[in-house]
């Protein structure tokens, strides 16, 4: 018969035992813990201080981590004005999460910044960074929506890449959901076309834009979510773009997204006759 150890000796192996495997669970904890402070540090430096305006439109734009602070890093907005005095204003959300794709939420930014500065056309704008994306080999895509504004014409051109639909309302109490065409996501395929929406802006109102993460939730349709932005923008159109951001936030917390969260606010005057 073999002889028994000692309770005391297996006893003081067992703690042993745990001590190691604490140590790399606190170890691993810390890593990601570094890992998503990063992706937020990278993701905040990368939106835009402020967004442009002229006289007659005016924008806000709010962003919120995930409630349990993993899923960071994919989404953006960003506006920024063009070499024939129209403005531009995006946003997005990147594939997955964390470092990774915070990088890559740069590229898009980037890629969208300097292909607008030459082409007007949205969607042309779009299929031509859809291209520089898949050139660079990258495993990760991004939905994204693009808006072209036109002071002179008073004109919004719009173009999307599998993203959400944008929301929109009238100080005199229209409002509805866009349902126009939208195209792949960028970084899938390669020559993808967008087909753009054109609207001109004859009523005063705001403009919505935003991710997933505000109108999608665990057990919560993003359908619903989406109903839900539209009666806010409709009650607060004629609001401040800051103060209608901000209760659309509130539909965020509402749904307790899982993702992070980006709404960008468009409050614009009604065009000339």
């Amino acid at each position: 018969m073999s002889p028994h150890r000692h309770p005391r000796a297996a006893s003081a192996d067992l703690l042993s035992r745990l001590g190691r495997l604490t140590a790399q669970a606190r170890e691993g904890a810390e890593l990601q813990q570094a890992r998503v402070r990063l992706a937020e540090v990278l993701q905040r430096a990368m939106l835009p201080a402020s967004l442009p305006v002229l006289p007659g439109l005016r924008g806000a734009a709010r962003y919120a981590p995930a409630r349990d602070g993993l899923d960071i890093g994919g989404d953006w907005y960003d506006g920024f004005r063009l070499p024939d005095g129209a403005l531009a204003f995006s946003i997005g959300d990147v594939e997955g999460h964390d470092v990774e794709a915070a990088a890559f939420m740069g590229q898009v930014r980037i890629g969208l910044r300097a292909v607008a500065s030459v082409v007007e056309d949205p969607g042309e704008v779009l299929s031509r960074t859809n291209d520089v994306l898949l050139s660079t080999d990258g495993e990760l895509f991004a939905t994204c929506t693009l808006l072209r504004f036109d002071p002179e014409t008073w004109e919004f051109e719009s173009a999307r890449a599998g993203h959400v639909p944008s929301v929109w309302a009238t100080v005199d109490g229209e409002y509805g959901i866009t349902d126009d065409d939208g195209g792949l996501p960028l970084g899938m395929l390669p020559g993808a076309g967008y087909a753009v929406t054109r609207r001109r802006l004859t009523k005063a109102g705001a403009i919505v834009l935003l991710t997933d993460g505000v109108v999608e939730g665990p057990a919560f349709p993003i359908e619903v979510g989406l109903e839900r932005v539209a009666h806010v923008v409709k009650e607060a159109a004629g609001a401040d773009p800051g103060e209608i951001a901000a209760e659309v936030m509130k539909v965020a917390d509402s749904t307790g997204h899982a993702d992070d969260a980006a709404v960008l606010v468009l409050r614009h005057d009604a065009a000339s006759p």
